[in-house]
């Protein structure tokens, strides 16, 4: 069963560190709060993506049916290995006391929050074979839609917004900009334009945006970095001027994480060669799209109003 990382955290209830530990890191990442994760066995997962259904017909009497076989496609999804170590100096610790640990490792954390949540997005292992293919990478035809043809990227419709909704098989979440989600707050208040936005509150108490009732994850930087969708993506003029919306269907059978193991946070430590405690920081985990319409990318968005 998948379950998301705050879900899991209530399984690990014997261990408060451990389920501290899980709690903070989801909370860091609007996708990795909302994304369920499957653990599974070994360093891959195998299974079959349903690519074309049976024919279907009638006959005439003494007639026979058409043969149709529906098409399965064997997939392979691999683990990663994210994480990294810290080391903090001795003297720290002494003088300052044994929460300043504590204090690095939740920066440690918080940045692979951010780095896992990127990769989610622009993974790519032609690349770097060490990262998983995030959505960029493997959105294509009929699950890759234009905002439209305008050199240096097209406003954002509320058409076309639907469009990429109605590509997703049981939508959950729409995933997009700061930016974005401000330019869909104003078209709210723009009677011209309007759009179905309501509010709700998540289960850390916070206010999300819907549009047409599916919540809207923000994919962010949470150290005022490099943002993970900004308007410098490709369009379809070849200008680098332009941002993407995803919409995802989360869940089982459609686009899960997976996971052996959970999230590890080791104390290593003093270590021999200089005075420092280090802690090691490690995730074996990546993302399965088993279902082919559990996504669907809207590229080539202007940073401009929002029309209907």
């Amino acid at each position: 069963m998948a379950l998301t990382l705050l879900e899991a955290a209530k399984l690990n209830s014997g261990d408060t560190y451990k389920q501290g530990v899980i709690e903070m890191f989801a909370s860091m990442s609007d996708v990795l709060m909302a994304l369920p994760f499957e653990g599974i066995q070994g360093n891959a997962m195998k299974y079959n993506r349903e690519e074309t259904l049976p024919g279907i017909g009638f006959r005439g009497v003494n007639e026979g049916f058409s043969e149709s076989t529906g098409v399965l496609n064997p997939m392979v999804e691999s683990l990663f290995i994210a994480g990294g170590d810290l080391d903090v100096d001795r003297f720290i610790v002494q003088t300052q006391g044994e929460g300043q640990r504590v204090i690095h490792e939740q920066m440690k954390l918080k940045q692979l929050a951010d780095t896992w949540t990127t990769k989610f997005i622009k993974g790519d292992s032609a690349t770097d074979p060490r990262e998983f293919d995030g959505l960029q990478v493997r959105l294509g035809g009929n699950q890759l839609i234009a905002a439209g043809a305008t050199a240096n990227g097209t406003a954002l419709s509320l058409t076309k917004l639907d469009e990429l909704i109605d590509a997703v098989d049981a939508p959950t979440h729409l995933i997009m900009s700061k930016a974005m989600k401000r330019r869909l707050s104003a078209a709210a208040r723009n009677a011209s334009v309007a759009g179905y936005v309501t509010y709700s509150v998540d289960e850390l108490g916070r206010r999300v945006m819907r549009y047409n009732d599916i919540p809207i994850l923000v994919a962010y930087s949470n150290n005022g970095g490099t943002e993970i969708l900004p308007f410098n993506e490709a369009c379809t003029s070849g200008t680098a001027t332009g941002t993407s919306i995803y919409c995802v269907g989360f869940g089982e059978g459609k686009l899960t994480g997976i996971q052996n193991g959970g999230i590890d946070v080791r104390d290593l430590g003093e270590l021999e060669a200089k005075p420092v405690y280090r802690t090691r920081v490690e995730w074996y985990a990546g993302i399965a799209m088993y279902h082919g319409r559990a996504a669907a990318r809207l590229w080539s968005i202007a940073d401009a109003a929002i029309v209907a």
